[in-house]
């Protein structure tokens, strides 16, 4: 037991580790980064955007220094976590020291490796599937009450950090009712359990209601500017890259259910799987929504493998199924990681490798993938925005305006000018303007995309386009830093009464 748990250690630690080392140091933040740790600076109980818990977690790192190595470790820790749950699970299905190996290096060697380089809501959401799936197991193991409340407390923390959660529970509800557990819907401590859920999500469900429900209207925006790119055969061939080194474990786990004696009790997670695959194809979901469901499995196709090839000529392909997990990890790594600098991953688009062509949300294709463009050109930004700020003389009546939430979050992030805030009216932004100073001038930042002055040149007296951003691939290369003086009119009362009226944008 104290080299299982050695063994344990240095995986953990080769997780932490190696999500520092597969991100080049040309990359900046991400600019979903960068709106994150702007809500440790305005704790709510909800956002536009997301739910409260990553801005706890934000607020932790602002306690810390704010600092890049913190907002790169959370995201680390969360994806060594998943592993430690699917490490207890193969521990509690009686799996062997293989077994532990052999799924401690499939979940490192996967898309896990991808989604725990970004501080967004995406690392604990896969933890908390993992974890909802490894009370459920340990409840049909034991029957006992405390796994119930131990899973809604874990859907309950799940909820309050990303929504999808929901489909988590969507997925195994009806599996369970058609399985032989569905004894546990006559057990009292299920639902005191799911009481205890409602009681630790009401915060947050009463400031939906108080603010009309934004995650209808952020739903809406997905289905209107992203989930309609998305084709139903795009997702189904997605699940496939995401494990593609490891998919033998993922489909010994599906057969293990039927074949093995020990895990036919498990029977109705497999069913779980396909109705909530279901669901995601019917809603149209993005790809990545469905990868929570994954981990645990892992745990099930380690501890069959381990089993069916136990002994005679089987023991030794043991050894040889770590060919493919070392083979495509090392493709993932190549193909899927910001490794490469953005002039590199031009020549591999131009030399039309494997891989080399992104498809971003607007449905075209790129050289780069959409988020590591979403890694560059902030600090070019903000070193502009900076230099302008520093020069007009009466800072107090400054009032910095961005297109979209990167920018004013960049900006607030790599600052180096004290006071200097930069604002948004859009996503979270538009509740946190501090419109009680007269403003004098105003440094506009706009997107490429945004070239009318109408409403500038009807409100100031000066227009003027001082620079540009010029980061090669940035997505907000082109971006304008315009500054607008002589205002005409009192903009900080307008700005107050459009906001009233709803109408800022």
């Amino acid at each position: 037991m104290r080299k299982t748990y050695w063994l344990l250690f240095i995986f953990l630690l080769i997780k932490i580790v190696l999500q520092f080392l597969v991100v080049n140091p040309v990359y900046e933040l991400h600019r979903d980064e960068f709106l994150h740790l702007d809500q440790a600076k305005h704790l709510a109980w909800g956002f536009h955007s997301v739910p409260p818990f990553i801005s706890w977690v934000s607020w932790i790192i602002l306690q810390l220094g704010n600092g890049f190595f913190w907002i790169r470790f959370f995201p680390a820790l969360f994806g060594a976590l998943t592993i430690l749950v699917v490490w207890k699970t193969i521990e509690n299905l009686r799996g062997g020291i293989y077994a532990y190996v052999l799924a401690g290096t499939a979940l490192l060697l996967s898309v896990l490796l991808r989604i725990n380089i970004l501080y967004q809501p995406n690392a604990f959401d896969i933890l908390a599937w993992t974890l909802i799936y490894f009370c459920v197991i340990r409840y049909v193991q034991t029957e006992r009450n405390k796994w119930l409340y131990f899973l809604a407390f874990c859907f309950a923390v799940g909820f309050l950090n990303k929504y999808n959660i929901v489909f988590c529970l969507a997925g195994l509800l009806p599996a369970i009712l058609l399985s032989k557990h569905r004894k546990v819907f006559f057990n009292k401590h299920l639902y005191f359990a799911i009481v205890l859920a409602l009681v630790l999500i009401s915060p947050n469900l009463l400031w939906q209601y108080q603010n009309d429900f934004p995650v209808v209207r952020h739903m809406k925006e997905l289905a209107d500017t992203q989930l309609v790119h998305i084709q139903r055969s795009s997702f189904v061939k997605e699940q496939f890259f995401y494990f593609i080194g490891s998919i033998f474990i993922l489909i010994a786990a599906f057969i293990s259910f039927f074949k093995y004696g020990a895990f036919k009790p498990f029977r109705f997670l497999f069913i779980a799987f396909a109705l909530t695959i279901a669901v995601f194809l019917t809603l149209k979901a993005k790809p990545y929504y469905a990868i929570g469901l994954y981990p645990i499995f892992f745990a099930f196709g380690s501890v069959y493998l381990s089993h069916i090839l136990s002994s005679g000529w089987k023991y030794y392909l043991r050894y040889a199924l770590f060919v493919p997990l070392l083979f495509f990890g090392y493709a993932l790594i190549k193909t899927s990681l910001p490794i490469f600098t953005p002039a590199q991953y031009v020549e591999r688009a131009q030399q039309k490798e494997p891989f080399s062509e992104h498809t971003w949300e607007d449905g075209k294709k790129h050289p780069i993938s959409q988020d590591f463009a979403d890694m560059l050109g902030w600090k070019e930004l903000t070193h502009k925005v900076d230099s302008v700020y520093s020069q007009i003389p009466n800072k107090k009546r400054i009032f910095i305006l961005c297109d979209n939430y990167g920018q004013a979050g960049a900006i607030n992030y790599y600052t180096q000018q004290k006071g200097l805030v930069a604002n948004a009216f859009n996503t979270d932004y538009d509740k946190w303007l501090n419109l009680d100073q007269k403003i004098e001038t105003v440094i506009r930042i706009k997107t490429i995309n945004n070239v009318d002055f109408t409403r500038d040149r009807s409100l100031f007296q000066n227009v003027d386009v001082l620079t540009r951003l010029k980061t090669p691939l940035a997505r907000e290369k082109g971006a304008q830093i315009i500054l607008l003086s002589g205002p005409k009119v009192d903009i900080a009362a307008l700005l107050r009464k459009e906001r009233a009226e709803g109408k800022l944008n």
